[in-house]
């Protein structure tokens, strides 16, 4: 029988294997860095966002573990052509996903294909590899100085 376990292994490979929204993202209009110093994850956020607040492209680079790689492949593809609300809401059901009671379940209507992460909070040291490319989105949006940091 397939289980939650092996989508999970298998959507990670896929997306660290061929991540979506790969690349410098030029022109764009906010971006910023990232930094895990536990494992040494780094990546860049690109996001173009319109005067509709509607985040018209996003990209990433860098270079980081497969769960980092992964996490920052799926949020790409998930906010694209999304509202800057939508991200809020969104990073902040991801947040609690990632960070919830092992027996609580993600709210998938909300997370969409997102949920499939859910199984990071079983190891709670990839926790920050998977929030990473989350909290580097949010410097870029508020166009913060400091890369942004899972510690």
């Amino acid at each position: 029988m397939f289980s939650l376990g092996d989508l999970y292994q298998q959507v990670i490979i896929d997306h660290t294997k061929s991540p979506r929204n790969f690349g410098k993202l030029d022109p764009c209009n906010h971006d910023a860095e990232g930094y895990n110093p536990l494992c040494g994850d780094q990546l860049h956020v690109y996001v173009q966002v319109n005067d509709s607040n509607i985040i018209e492209n996003i990209k990433f680079e860098g270079q980081g573990c497969s769960i980092s790689t992964a996490s920052a492949s799926l949020m790409t593809e998930s906010l694209k052509g999304k509202s800057l609300a939508d991200f809020e809401r969104l990073f902040d059901a991801f947040h609690k996903m990632a960070t919830a009671d092992l027996s609580e379940q993600p709210d998938q209507d909300v997370l969409g294909k997102l949920a499939v992460l859910a199984g990071v909070k079983e190891f709670p040291s990839r926790i920050k590899c998977a929030t990473l490319c989350w909290h580097t989105l949010k410097s870029a949006i508020d166009d913060a100085a400091e890369p942004a940091r899972t510690e």
